[in-house]
């Protein structure tokens, strides 16, 4: 059964327990963890407010300066700060001698990771969208507006946010983070469900359906990892959805009357 806990993988071990506590509180201080708190803020804010939440919206990649070409350079910057995320994530794995084959981010598999990707990305983003519209349906989440960005160079800044997101949320959340459990001995259910909660609380400014939504995809993702080891499915699914959604919406956006 996939959902049983699986054994352990071996891991280099750790010389001092307490530096890598340390490392990782650090790590999602400056990261993760931080939009997590944020995140949460945010859906107490959206809480108090006179209007229900299905009648707030909250859009995901919006305009960050007036001038164009300042607005543009500051979207590569924020899907630059994505990337150097993830890779201080395996920075600090390699430095603890995690070779990045041991997390399955080599190139050995290209074809199966490929496949891997596709089919993980059909089995979470098409329910996930009827979760989506369930939870907005019933008043748990505000209306999420995945772009409101209208400028040509969208169709380059998109792609690379979604690529981003990807790449610093499976990196740190999945790879780094259940790997560093599993050296501070925790079992794998409970490092599964330490980072899926992690996941779902940098979503809670979408609102409650946001955090149950990204919690069962962490679930489902890190169970994937678990068994497969193998990090670059997860990377590619979750950029599909991503991509799908961020440039989908914006090539549909007033030529379909449903769309926020």
């Amino acid at each position: 059964m996939i959902w049983l806990n699986p054994p352990r993988p071996d891991t280099p071990p750790i010389e001092n327990r307490r530096q890598v506590v340390v490392e990782v509180v650090l790590v999602f201080v400056l990261t993760l963890g931080m939009s997590g708190l944020r995140s949460l803020l945010s859906l107490v804010d959206s809480l108090l407010q006179e209007q229900a939440l299905a009648e707030q919206s909250v859009a995901l990649n919006v305009s960050q300066a007036t001038n164009q070409v300042l607005d543009f350079l500051r979207q590569l910057l924020s899907a630059t700060q994505l990337f150097a995320w993830g890779a201080l994530g395996l920075y600090l794995l390699w430095r603890a001698g995690v070779r990045l084959r041991d997390i399955g981010l080599d190139r050995t598999r290209p074809g199966r990771d490929i496949a891997g990707g596709v089919g993980l990305a059909a089995l979470i983003g098409v329910p996930g969208l009827g979760f989506y519209l369930v939870a907005r349906a019933v008043g748990a989440n505000l209306t999420v507006v995945p772009t409101t960005l209208d400028h040509w160079w969208q169709f380059l800044t998109l792609p690379l946010s979604a690529f981003g997101n990807a790449w610093a949320e499976e990196v740190l959340v999945v790879g780094y983070l259940i790997t560093r459990l599993r050296q501070l001995g925790l079992r794998e259910n409970s490092s599964l469900l330490v980072s899926a909660v992690l996941r779902g609380s940098y979503h809670l400014y979408q609102g409650f359906g946001g955090f149950l939504g990204n919690v069962v995809m962490g679930l489902v993702f890190g169970r994937v990892w678990q068994r497969m080891n193998r990090l670059w499915p997860l990377v590619l699914a979750h950029f599909l959805i991503d991509f799908v959604a961020f440039v989908g919406y914006a090539i549909l956006r007033g030529h379909v009357a449903w769309l926020p």
